[in-house]
């Protein structure tokens, strides 16, 4: 199930926070649902991947301990919890509305092409990637009654694919010191290429979000002018994640740089922390 990835599915908290109804229990309470049924959803996802990539686990260090690689436990049990981790989702996504549900229905059927082959196919494959961090917001937002906001979606978008590049640079250190199989797609990633790519998301991230908190509209929104100060949090959280991803040649599994890294927790905390408090009612 790999809980540890959920954390992931903060994605489909940002609807209530930016568009400032986080008060609303009613709101609260249908985002926290979409968030439950998108982590079992996800969960049977991943066991769909293990199925699928347990013989190549075998020749991984770390990924021949999985369940299904290491035949802990049987693939006719896995589908058999793979199906009941979707009914759930799929039934908690249904309570919530019908869009919840349908954007549930595509994020299973991007992941299962993408997990069939399109993982092979150069750029698309992170595309793909941050095509399920956009589906998470939709449903944080239409999927709840939430107007998606530009400026969300353009930074969502932004930062999940400097997370994709970051992700394949990590792969490829890791590459380079483990002579083991990998991924098929990284043969045609080079250093240079992600470097480029991985420069133009984070500077994009970066100037998407300044704009928004300058924004008029975010302004008349939250009643504020002094979201700008969050700002440095941002910054200083990007610049840390390539700081780990250089110099500590970490960064392969996103979700757990979170919590591995005290300074990029402490980033995160900070700037939520202090935006909870800007646009709070004084």
């Amino acid at each position: 199930m790999r809980p540890r990835q959920w954390v992931k599915n903060g994605f489909v908290l940002m609807g209530v926070l930016f568009a400032n109804v986080w008060r609303d229990p009613l709101m609260l309470r249908r985002a926290l649902l979409v968030f439950v049924a998108f982590s079992l959803v996800a969960s049977g996802v991943y066991i769909i991947n293990d199925f699928l990539d347990r013989e190549n686990d075998l020749n991984h260090p770390r990924k021949r301990f999985r369940p299904l690689a290491s035949k802990a436990i049987s693939v006719s049990a896995a589908f058999s919890f793979m199906i009941i981790l979707w009914l759930v989702g799929f039934l908690l996504g249904i309570v919530v509305s019908n869009t919840v549900l349908f954007i549930l229905l595509i994020y299973v059927a991007i992941n299962l092409a993408y997990s069939l082959g399109l993982k092979h196919v150069v750029l698309l494959d992170v595309f793909i990637i941050a095509g399920g961090f956009m589906l998470r917001i939709l449903a944080g937002t239409s999927g709840i009654g939430i107007a998606p906001s530009q400026w969300l979606m353009l930074c969502g978008l932004m930062t999940a694919l400097f997370l994709g590049f970051a992700k394949r640079r990590a792969e490829l250190y890791a590459l380079s010191n483990e002579k083991t199989n990998h991924r098929r797609v990284l043969e045609h990633y080079s250093p240079v290429l992600l470097d480029k790519m991985i420069v133009v998301t984070a500077t994009c991230v970066i100037l998407c979000y300044s704009l928004y908190t300058m924004s008029p509209v975010t302004i008349q929104t939250h009643h504020t002018e002094s979201l700008v100060y969050t700002v440095p949090f941002v910054l200083y959280g990007i610049f840390r994640y390539l700081y780990t991803l250089h110099i500590q040649q970490t960064g392969t599994d996103p979700a757990q740089e979170l919590f591995r890294d005290p300074h990029i927790l402490v980033s995160i905390l900070g700037w939520l922390l202090l935006t909870l408090w800007l646009i709070s009612p004084r």
